[in-house]
């Protein structure tokens, strides 16, 4: 029996064009001979589609069109669809009135619906706000094959791979105990770094446990802030990859059930990337792309300044728009080095982009004349400092909204996380591109993209990074190393470590707690950041979800979470 993947691009409440993706690929794999055609969760109205779902009418429209594409879908062909059902007990059992559901479409009708079981709510999943959680074991037989349906979050709770059971029950199991031949996956699983690694290792101990072929499609694209990698694979019960489709972009792939052995076969394997670097960049590229695209973008703005971080957003905005679509702008002031104007303009001539440059002393002197009542007598400081930031970005709101731009925000994860950054000025913009980017991956990344040729100017790369805000600024003036900074970041925010753990492994006491002290003062701008790409376990966006008003006492923090 021949089966079709389809790793399709949802937009988030699209309803009609998604299904026409579904149509259009369910056509193609009729003409190819499939019997069956997979699609991700949630395929019919993206995935995750949040407060949407509170309005109704929402769902009401999607089990309407999910009508019609019945009846246009060919007959010949079964189709497996991600989408949202009305709980019917909802009011009598007190129970959230939704279900995360797949329908199975033949032959015009909706034969069968099936419920997600395992409703995630740790990081950006909030399914039990919205979802109940089905309470049947799903499969369906199709030409003599018995087939196991999961959805995402069902497949992972295997207290043999994670040292850990997370939920009351397995789905897996249950599926295995009904004697299925063969267990597919509909999904919509978030990239992180190294991800696709720990999915597939995954699956292949589920089929060393179980001895059943797996079949996983996931989601491609990016949605707000997250981004999805696609990837989706299949696993044959020699425990080998069997299939593997493109990562970032849309696929259709085939495989076939061979009944006498009761096995998977294919031999359409993408390779996985192996550079960290070239994941992370290609990740952020989509999410670039689809966050602009989405939203109704086809141009994107920046500034540029000389320095490692707006570099490199500049570019992947290149690489997810093109040239002609990336508009720079320079502005410099007193304070600028002249090395930085020429790497700032070398870069947009090794990248080929529109670029303008507004010098903004003027600026500078006005608001010095304006603010002279009330500043006089004081010591040039951080006001000051921050003004330069907030004039330039005053300049590149206006830009963008004169001409329709989305502003890409420049600065990276470590500046976010202590706060080295100027809100209503660095800070301003449309999407935070490497937000959740490490200063010390930032330079690798910069690395890799000039493994061929130099892009980014050598120069940008090298030197010390500095906001130069002030006469020879650096940034370790007010900041640790970034290899430093990186390391206690990642342990505090990621690792949840304590200060006497942190130390343990070297870092000076005093400059962890100054370090977390940065953190935790900071947490106000981050909530009014721009949306974060996600790529790491931890980002600061829908996931991060820390207070505003509190106080710690930091010396509270000296031991570890036993949970």
């Amino acid at each position: 029996m021949k089966i079709a993947i389809a790793q399709l691009n949802p937009t988030i409440g699209d309803i009609e064009n998604n299904a026409k993706k579904i149509k259009q690929q369910a056509i193609l794999a009729n003409k190819e001979g499939a019997k069956l055609l997979l699609t991700p969760e949630l395929s019919i109205c993206g995935y995750p589609p949040r407060d949407l779902l509170l309005n109704h009418s929402f769902i009401h429209t999607i089990e309407k069109k999910l009508q019609q594409l019945a009846l246009e879908i060919p007959p010949e062909i079964c189709v497996l669809i991600g989408t949202i059902t009305f709980n019917s007990l909802a009011q009598k059992e007190g129970k959230k009135p939704l279900y995360n559901s797949v329908v199975l479409i033949n032959n015009g009708k909706i034969q069968k619906t099936y419920h997600k079981r395992l409703l995630p709510t740790y990081d950006v999943f909030e399914e039990d706000r919205y979802f109940s959680a089905g309470n049947k074991v799903n499969y369906f037989t199709l030409n003599d094959v018995k087939i196991g349906v999961t959805i995402c979050e069902d497949l992972w709770n295997d207290e043999q791979f994670w040292g850990k059971k997370s939920y009351g029950i397995n789905p897996i199991q249950e599926l295995v105990n009904e004697n299925i031949d063969l267990i597919i996956n509909l999904s919509a699983s978030p990239y992180i770094v190294g991800k696709q690694k720990v999915r597939e290792a995954m699956l292949k101990h589920l089929v060393t446990k179980y001895k059943k072929p797996i079949i996983y499609v996931n989601q491609v694209g990016g949605n707000d802030d997250l981004i999805f990698d696609g990837f989706s694979c299949a696993i044959n019960n020699k425990e080998e990859i069997i299939t593997r489709c493109q990562p970032y972009q849309e696929d259709l792939a085939y495989l076939n059930f061979e009944t006498n052995n009761h096995d998977l076969t294919s031999n359409y394997i993408h390779n996985l990337i192996t550079s960290e670097e070239e994941e992370i960049y290609q990740a952020l590229v989509l999410g670039v792309k689809d966050y602009a695209q989405k939203c109704g973008f086809s141009q994107a703005i920046l500034g540029l300044s000389g320095g490692i971080d707006s570099a490199l957003v500049a570019t992947i905005a290149v690489s997810a728009l093109g040239k002609d679509n990336v508009f720079a702008v320079l502005m410099p002031s007193p304070y600028s080095s002249q090395h930085s104007i020429i790497d700032a303009e070398k870069l947009v001539n090794n990248l080929g982009i529109k670029s303008e440059k507004i010098a903004i002393q003027e600026a500078m002197n006005s608001f010095d004349l304006l603010l002279n009542p009330l500043f006089k007598n004081t010591d040039f400081g951080i006001a000051e400092e921050n003004l330069q930031s907030r004039i330039r970005g005053t300049l590149l709101m206006a830009i963008a909204n004169k001409f329709g731009h989305l502003l890409l925000s420049t600065g990276n994860k470590s500046e976010m996380a202590v706060g080295y950054c100027t809100l209503y000025g660095d800070m301003n913009g449309g999407l935070a591109v490497i937000g959740d980017v490490p200063k010390t991956k930032v330079f690798n990344i910069c690395k890799w993209i000039n493994r061929k040729e130099e892009i980014i100017p050598n120069n940008i790369i090298i030197k010390p990074p500095s906001a130069e805000l002030k006469p020879n600024q650096k940034d370790e003036d007010s900041l640790p190393p970034y290899h430093i900074l990186d390391d206690i970041l990642e342990r505090y925010i990621t690792q949840h470590e304590s200060i006497n753990d942190i130390e343990k492994v070297g870092h000076n006491l005093e400059t962890i707690k100054k370090v977390i002290k940065l953190v935790n003062r900071a947490e106000f701008k981050r909530k009014q950041a721009p949306p974060v790409l996600k790529i790491t376990d931890r980002a600061f966006g829908t996931g991060w979800k820390m207070p505003i008003a509190y106080r710690l006492n930091i010396e509270n923090n000296l031991y570890s979470n036993p949970i």
